[in-house]
């Protein structure tokens, strides 16, 4: 039987990237404003959609409903600077993650796909 992502990345190695990708944004003056409702909101969403993404727990949805990336990032300014930015921030936190290399470059992919279909 072959493991979901998630469970082979870990529950806690995703959590940590989440966590250390906030860490990073939250000092970011270009992102900031983008995070009204708080980091640590901000911190369980991606947090929760992550772990459906990879296979794990559907809590986001069970929450949230559907995940309409683009609806939910609507109101915000979505273009290469914030992009940069954004996968900056992210691109670190992986580097610092104690995940293989194999689930950091599919997430690289992944997050880097996203944030240009958000401004697509």
């Amino acid at each position: 039987m072959q493991l979901s992502l998630y469970e082979a990345i870990g529950a806690e190695n995703i959590k940590q990237l989440v966590h250390d990708f906030y860490q990073g944004v939250q000092t970011d003056q270009l992102l900031t404003p983008m995070y009204h409702n708080g980091f640590d909101v901000a911190e369980d969403h991606l947090h929760l959609f992550m772990m459906q993404y990879l296979g794990g727990p559907t809590t986001y949805n069970e929450r949230r409903g559907h995940p309409m990336l683009r609806k939910r990032h609507e109101h915000f300014t979505m273009n290469e600077d914030t992009k940069t930015h954004w996968l900056r921030h992210m691109n670190k936190a992986l580097d610092q993650s104690k995940m293989l290399d194999e689930h950091k470059d599919y997430l690289r992919t992944y997050f880097t796909k996203t944030a240009e279909f958000l401004i697509s």
